[in-house]
């Protein structure tokens, strides 16, 4: 229970308020809908409602209008109907796919706020989960809950005035108390019990949605090592456990349903029953007992939709919380505006703290310095928190305690702007879009003429490959770079890193996977760059570290000259 509690903090009630908030200046829309509704189900009501006043009439009840005015009313009612219908489903929709491209372009923006950092988590299937299917599950939100909802209201409300003023209170009252029932204490009794199963279904969704990914990802790896048996069978395990949960979401749906009609048959019962009884102790004519139950009968349609709503809604609000949670979620680092903007000349770390957990301290007291012109080797083995420290350099996360001072601006004053132009780094895994090396390197350098792409291609030692290929640097390089190999892609990443020309590289274990050959190269050609530049070079393997000017080693969270 504690853990349901856990996964969702907010009532449905609250996740349906927020998502209301996000309609803005939308809300006339949705206005309109309700209107065309509500005017739209009392148009179909009026059909058959015709048909009880036309034999009421005939049974002696004394009605003003002719049959055939009656007969004209029915079917205009009918066309109404079909029209008012159109517009309703049109502003629903309308509201409902508008709404979806404000809800993902606010995602992005929180996404931009929270990145890197939030990127650095594993859990990146559950980000693509949010951006898809979840945004896609709140169209059923605003498209076919809010507008049913207040259409109910206001249909229920007319029905009860309606057949308390023309047939009797006493059925308008019966009608009232099944509409409280189907309509209010059905839905309640229906979304405590499938709030949990909706949760669970969504829970175990992203979690499959986030090991498929990575098994796709990483199918090569899995080939390579003989595992895609093992990988195969937890596939087939998460799948299991996720069509359980589904099943048990939709067996509690089909429970809810069958609450629903058994509640409205009885009303139905109910109703018929307290007509009788008026008409049998002369309270109520036979004529108007018949408008007043066929007026009841037609109306249950608008709150029968509010108590199938908490089926549609089991996985709209697990879906709706998750996107507030993330709207909500306050970055890894705050922000800086207006922040100072400067030309790199030398960086200074003193008295660095750093832990992602409170408990377990990854980098402590850390002192370094580099100077324009200078190679700064770190080293250390795999774990030790050198990958960290470079991202601390460019504000990834909040460094707990201590200065990282460029220039002698402490990087929490710094223009975010400025930091990324002065400081470039190299990660151990480049990323490349599914385009060709041309548009990949210039992500670095948008406007580079084609000399600047090849002579960043030379430093790199990647000019040679690229030239071996069929379509040189017009060649694409496939999903995830696929048509390339790991050396390669991290040589086209430090190819960006030069095309790129920020005064301080951070480079992270740049020639993990290359050859010697290759490395050699690599080293040489940062040797040459240093006079105009810093650079700060993180490697576990020392023969990296010849060409640097001092040499830095981590062990166990701290960092020794």
């Amino acid at each position: 229970m504690k853990n349901n509690k856990k996964q969702l903090r907010r009532s449905g009630a609250k996740i349906m308020g927020s998502l209301i908030l996000l309609l803005g200046s939308l809300a006339y829309i949705i206005i309109l809908a309700v209107i065309n509704g509500s005017l739209g189900f009392i148009s179909a009501m009026g059909v058959t409602l015709f048909g009880a006043i036309g034999i009421a009439k005939a049974l002696g009840e004394s009605i003003a209008l002719s049959y055939g005015l009656i007969v004209t009313l029915a079917v205009l009612c009918g066309v109404i109907r079909g029209l008012l219908r159109f517009f309703e489903q049109y502003g629903n929709h309308y509201i409902a796919f508008r709404l979806l491209a404000v809800l993902r372009d606010k995602i992005f923006a929180s996404l931009r706020v929270l990145c890197p950092a939030k990127l650095e988590c594993k859990q990146k299937g559950s980000i693509i989960a949010i951006i898809t299917s979840d945004i896609e599950t709140l169209e059923v939100f605003y498209a076919h809950t809010i507008s049913p909802i207040c259409i109910a209201v206001i249909v229920s409300i007319v029905v009860f005035l309606f057949v308390g003023f023309v047939s009797s209170w006493y059925l308008a009252l019966v009608a009232l108390l099944g509409y409280i029932l189907i309509g209010s204490i059905v839905p309640m009794i229906s979304s405590s019990k499938l709030k949990a199963s909706g949760v669970h279904y969504r829970v175990e969704f992203a979690s499959f949605n986030a090991y498929f990914l990575d098994s796709i990802k990483g199918i090569k790896d899995i080939v390579l090592n003989n595992a895609g048996e093992v990988r195969k069978e937890e596939v087939n395990r998460r799948s299991d456990v996720l069509l359980k949960e589904t099943k048990n979401m939709k067996h509690d749906i089909t429970k809810t349903g069958a609450a629903t009609e058994l509640t409205v048959s009885i009303i139905i019962l109910l109703t018929l029953a307290c007509g009788i009884a008026l008409v049998a102790s002369d309270m109520l004519t036979i004529g108007r007992m018949i408008i007043g139950v066929v007026a009841v009968f037609g109306s249950f349609g608008p709150v029968i939709a509010i108590s199938a709503l908490p089926g549609n809604l089991t996985q709209t609000f697990a879906s709706g919380d998750r996107v507030l949670d993330l709207l909500s979620e306050q970055p890894a680092v705050t922000p800086v505006e207006n922040g100072e903007k400067f030309k790199y000349n030398n960086l200074k770390v003193e008295n660095l703290s750093f832990a992602y957990d409170e408990d377990i301290a990854v980098l402590t007291d850390i002192k370094m310095h580099a100077e324009q012109g200078e190679i700064i080797g770190i080293v250390g083995e795999s774990g030790c928190g050198k990958s960290t420290f470079l991202k601390l350099l460019l504000r990834f996360w909040q460094k707990d305690k201590g200065s990282i001072c460029y220039n002698g601006i402490d990087i929490d004053r710094v223009d975010p702007d400025s930091l990324f132009d002065n400081v470039t780094m190299v990660s151990q895994t480049t990323y490349l879009f599914d385009e060709t090396i041309e548009e990949n390197l210039r992500i670095a350098k948008p406007d580079a003429t084609m000399e600047e792409l090849e002579n960043a291609c030379r430093l790199a030692s990647v000019h040679n490959f690229i030239l071996t290929l069929p379509d040189g640097y017009k060649s694409c390089v496939g999903a995830l770079g696929d048509n390339l190999s790991a050396g390669e892609k991290q040589r086209i990443g430090l190819a960006r890193a030069f095309l790129r020309g920020s005064d301080l590289i951070l480079l992270d274990e740049p020639t993990s996977n290359v050859d010697s050959i290759n490395e050699g190269i690599i080293l040489k050609a940062l040797k040459e760059q240093k006079h105009k530049k810093s650079i700060i070079l993180v490697s576990h393997r020392e023969s990296t570290m010849s060409i640097a000017d001092r040499i830095y080693r981590v062990e166990k969270g701290r960092m020794y000259e």
